[in-house]
């Protein structure tokens, strides 16, 4: 009897001490820190899995992957073809939620929530509108009084995929825009005050009163920032919000390989600075000291990434993936291998 007690409890013990020494790192975008910080957490709680995610940006954490110091990369806009080409094997990427990039601004006075355009926001942020009464904000806020206080931009100063998704669309919207500055997570820019990460830009907007800048929504709602509605291509007003930003992945073709763009969705009641933020990994897991037992450890968590853990996506002001993509985000994980063996 004791001797089958003793067993068991040594059983149990190598059990917990296996799953404590499984561990996961990751590293990129901020765009979904608070939400795989959430995620993390609680996949800990219930698998018993550590998984270290560094918010350092996605063009850091595009770089990590490709140069195989991480196990994950996360990026709010997939990497390019010329980019997966240098990685020394096959990436893969799966979206794991859909979020909203929105004009965040510090108006002291200003109580209603002002509305802007396409080329009202690339008009500013290539320094051409340098006050908030500028004809062009007025004209789209009839009745609001607005005063002539300098326009402050914020942006990042880090290779930011929230960068990507805002330039993109501008780029969409404005031939200027992409004519001059383009789409990129590092750009030449015409004006601003930069700042590293999400949580940098929304900061130097609570703390300067005239600043404008562009951040996820989640970021703009923790510090409690205003943010403005933005015309999408129908010609709607849209306030940023999960049905919004869910939407745009309606209004767009979506790739077997998922990487795609969502902004300036042809949605009619899509918000149109919408993105999926993506992981990014290698098809097959068998590189340098890793494991079997780390491959599949990261395989449940990509899984349960896509399925279970969608819970948590809308109480953070994250949308969930559709069904559809879901579908296909699992297709993509089930490719994975070790050594050329399916896992």
């Amino acid at each position: 009897m004791k001797k089958s007690f003793l067993l068991g409890l040594a059983l149990v013990s190598t059990v917990s001490t296996a799953a404590a020494q499984t561990s996961l790192t990751g590293a990129g975008a901020s765009f979904p820190y608070p939400l795989y910080s959430k995620m993390f957490a609680e996949y800990k709680n219930a698998q018993g899995v550590s998984v270290n995610y560094q918010s350092v940006g996605s063009g850091a954490g595009q770089k990590q992957i490709t140069e195989r110091t991480v196990d994950f990369a996360g990026s709010d806009n997939p990497m390019s073809d010329d980019a997966m080409k240098a990685a020394p094997a096959k990436l893969l990427h799966v979206p794991t939620a859909i979020g909203a990039v929105v004009p965040a601004y510090n108006l002291p006075g200003v109580t209603a929530a002002l509305k802007f355009d396409g080329a009202t926001l690339a008009n500013i942020y290539l320094g051409k509108i340098k006050t908030w009464n500028d004809a062009a904000i007025a004209k789209l806020n009839p009745g609001v009084t607005i005063p002539p206080l300098p326009i402050t931009v914020a942006r990042r100063s880090d290779g930011s995929g929230t960068t990507y998704v805002f330039s993109d669309y501008l780029s969409k919207v404005s031939g200027e825009w992409k004519t001059k500055v383009g789409v990129g997570n590092s750009l030449s820019w015409p004006v601003g005050t930069g700042a590293k990460g999400n949580d940098g830009v929304a900061g130097v907007v609570k703390s300067t009163p005239g600043a404008i800048g562009y951040v996820e929504l989640v970021y703009a709602k923790q510090n409690k920032l205003t943010f403005g509605s933005v015309k999408n291509r129908a010609g709607k007003f849209v306030v940023a919000d999960n049905g919004p930003a869910a939407l745009a992945a309606n209004g767009v073709v979506i790739p077997a390989d998922t990487r795609v763009s969502l902004t300036n969705s042809a949605n009619a009641d899509a918000y149109p600075i919408a993105s999926f933020t993506y992981v990014i990994f290698y098809q097959d897991q068998k590189y340098g000291t890793r494991t079997e037992a780390q491959a599949e450890a990261l395989q449940k968590l990509l899984t349960w990434m896509v399925t279970s853990g969608q819970q948590y996506n809308e109480p953070l002001d994250y949308a969930k993936l559709p069904s559809a993509v879901a579908n296909k985000a699992k297709s993509i994980i089930n490719t994975m291998t070790y050594g050329g063996k399916k896992l």
